[in-house]
């Protein structure tokens, strides 16, 4: 095996590890909120404001982040961002109040956005082929399954053994070690190395094509925090399911999505990534329909799969599809649709928690089929936008 293709398995398994690391970051508020909730004594319009915090200030590391790795490299954003996860996990474990839980969410938005900026566009970046850069960054989205799938499932099954704190001390020893590990490793040099080209960013961020794959990822971005945020909420206040439980139906939300991913990954080698987007928009929006009108667990659990399912494709095909009409600039591209899909991913939970708290969670999470539907919409606009963009 040669030093490069060597090198090349050791850039994609630190890409894997921070994208688990940045499963675990979009899984442990849902999975940890009512616990918190319960032991901090704050309700469901200030849990959304916890969303919120968290996904500004995934936003502000993305706003930045795409231009920074085209100048600096990837390197940089990726053990900043492990470094960052390890101090936001540790805060959440000591929080003592309501303010300490949101000091650490901000953290948290930091290093996750870093962590997710960086790692999809060093995948995409190892592969040119376009068939092959959607396979592998379908492949990346399992391991974002494993690290969304590790909170839950620990919390289910050892909260009354090791309790909340030591859980997220373990996943904080773990992010700290990934960026020993990054640190140690050679990455490609930076595109942009001469300056940090600002200009060619807003050039980018007024290409129409650019605006609806950001869009599409607004609306699937805010699913993903909100059915992520609110599902164990919603199975415990609702459905009257104790903690443990919900966390394992939390837990087989995320494994719907890695096993979908599984799947994916080699069946977008043979088929339209439009077409995967376009029946994702269908599953989450039937799913989403079923876990409101649920009566018991076992149709919410059934809810539940569908809906991850549901989001399996939408986001790994959609950047795969902007790498490789953007190649040249796919740190900068990333970013600004990473920021555009922030956005919905800060103002879609933090709106179901306000709707929740004034008229109920179900109500709340007609989100859900609101932005399915308008992901399907956009997605039909994407393809007239790029046919007029080759022709």
């Amino acid at each position: 095996m040669t030093g490069g293709a060597i090198q090349k398995r050791w850039l994609t398994g630190a890409a894997f590890a921070g994208m688990f690391l940045f499963g675990v970051v979009m899984a442990v508020l849902g999975a940890a909120l009512p616990l918190l909730a319960g032991r901090l004594r704050f309700d469901l319009a200030q849990a959304g404001n916890l969303f919120l915090g968290m996904n500004f200030a995934m936003l502000l590391c993305m706003l930045a982040l795409g231009a920074l790795m085209d100048r600096f490299g990837i390197k940089l954003g990726l053990a900043t961002g492990a470094l960052l996860t390890a101090a936001a996990l540790a805060r959440i474990a000591t929080a003592g109040d309501y303010r300490d839980v949101l000091a650490g969410v901000v953290l948290l938005g930091l290093g996750g956005g870093a962590l997710n900026g960086s790692t999809n566009t060093l995948v995409a970046d190892l592969h040119e082929d376009p068939r092959k850069k959607s396979s592998a960054l379908n492949i990346l989205g399992i391991f974002f399954g494993f690290g969304a799938l590790f909170i839950p499932f620990f919390i289910g099954s050892l909260v009354e053994a090791l309790g909340l704190a030591r859980i997220l001390f373990i996943a904080a020893g773990l992010s700290f070690a990934l960026a020993g590990i990054v640190l140690s490793l050679a990455f490609p040099a930076a595109k942009a190395a001469q300056s940090l080209q600002f200009a060619e960013a807003a050039r980018l961020a007024r290409d129409p094509l650019v605006l609806l794959l950001g869009f599409l990822l607004f609306f699937q971005s805010g699913n993903e925090f909100t059915a992520g945020g609110y599902i164990s909420t919603f199975l415990t206040r609702e459905l009257g399911s104790p903690i443990p439980a919900a966390s394992y139906l939390l837990a087989a939300y995320w494994g719907a999505i890695m096993a979908a991913r599984i799947v994916l990954s080699r069946l977008v080698l043979r088929i339209k990534g439009s077409t995967v987007i376009l029946a994702c928009a269908i599953l989450a929006a039937a799913g989403a329909a079923l876990l409101v009108t649920s009566a018991s667990l076992a149709s919410a659990a059934g809810a539940v799969v569908l809906i991850g399912l549901g989001f399996s494709g939408i986001y790994p095909v959609t950047l795969a599809f902007a790498g490789a009409r953007f190649a040249e600039r796919s740190g900068t591209a990333f970013g600004i649709l990473f920021a555009i899909a922030l956005v919905g991913g800060m103002s879609a939970p933090w709106a179901a928690g306000q709707i929740s708290a004034a008229f109920g969670l179900r109500r709340g999470l007609l989100l859900l089929i609101a932005n399915a539907t308008m992901i399907f919409v956009l997605q039909l606009l994407v393809l007239r936008a790029d046919r007029r963009r080759v022709g």
